[in-house]
């Protein structure tokens, strides 16, 4: 009997592009984003359109080791750190990622830089951060932001595991403490601050659940419990596909139950005709099979 998720894989590979990638909503130009995210969707048993997929990705890389948001764009951005996390799953192609690794490493929100950091502390006292810690942006020279971060976070330590730089491990730690220091009140994180012009800013869900996953190999805090209750209780009434999708995920690492989530998010996806963006057809997949499949953004201890 063919399931939910096989129905799911079948359009999505039914979307895949001749390049081999895949494009946000239905155009010609390929996303690193949306291309990313179905080839870890897809998995071992699509294996002629999963390597396309890869083979398209490392075409797609810059000189400089970096990914652009869209291909043909004409500067890195934070996808990097996306298909980084695609690469790692294969377990080879060390030269590319090495070169992701790199760029990573050097790449920094503006705050990094020390001309930043003096007019946050002196002059902009809107938001209410520390900005000598700092993370990374979607564009290099703007400001850290934190599913960026998160994202650049889960990519840096699933490559460098066995074998951590001092470059590595400072970015890591500088990450880390850029994600606990923009929590917001309540717990869970905004997109960016957690205060803006001394007003206390709502969390927000996929935020938070990608947060969680870049923090899930850290100690155990009272801000990382707060934000996982506030994530489960989040989560049992969000009706957005790709926010549901990326609670499930989250979740499971954490060991919590998520096979209510996974029966209400397979009954919103239907046959998945109404999910135009394919970024989202696909993480709805990847939580589908959360359980059945090696999960690509576990970070190892």
């Amino acid at each position: 009997m063919e399931t939910i998720a096989d129905i799911l894989t079948e359009l999505l590979l039914k979307r895949q592009l001749l390049s081999g990638g895949w494009s946000f909503l239905g155009s010609r130009q390929s996303s690193v984003e949306a291309t990313s995210l179905a080839v870890l969707a897809l998995g071992l048993d699509t294996e002629d359109a999963r390597r396309s997929g890869i083979a398209h990705l490392l075409s797609a890389q810059r000189a400089d080791g970096s990914w652009p948001a869209f291909l043909g764009d004409s500067e890195g951005s934070w996808a990097t750190a996306l298909a980084l996390c695609t690469l790692n799953t294969t377990g080879d192609l060390a030269a590319a990622r090495e070169k992701a690794l790199r760029w990573l490493d050097a790449e920094r929100g503006r705050e990094g830089h020390w001309f930043w950091r003096w007019k946050f502390k002196t002059v902009d006292r809107n938001v209410r951060f520390d900005p000598d810690k700092y993370g990374w942006p979607w564009i290099p020279g703007s400001a850290s932001w934190v599913i960026p971060t998160a994202f650049s976070v889960i990519a840096i330590k699933q490559f460098t595991v066995c074998n951590r730089s001092e470059a590595s491990e400072k970015r890591i730690h500088l990450g880390v403490d850029m994600l606990l220091d923009r929590a917001c009140i309540d717990g869970g994180w905004n997109s960016g601050n957690s205060v803006v012009y001394g007003v206390p800013l709502r969390a927000h869900v996929e935020a938070t659940a990608i947060s969680l996953l870049a923090l899930q190999d850290e100690p155990r805090s009272e801000l990382t419990q707060r934000s996982l209750v506030w994530l489960k209780k989040e989560a049992d009434s969000v009706d957005s596909v790709s926010s549901l999708a990326w609670c499930i995920l989250s979740l499971f690492v954490y060991q919590e139950s998520v096979e209510a989530l996974k029966n209400r998010l397979a009954t919103i996806m239907g046959d998945g005709r109404e999910v135009r963006n394919n970024a989202t057809l696909a993480t709805a997949l990847l939580a589908l099979k959360c359980g059945e499949m090696i999960h690509p953004f576990v970070v190892l201890r």
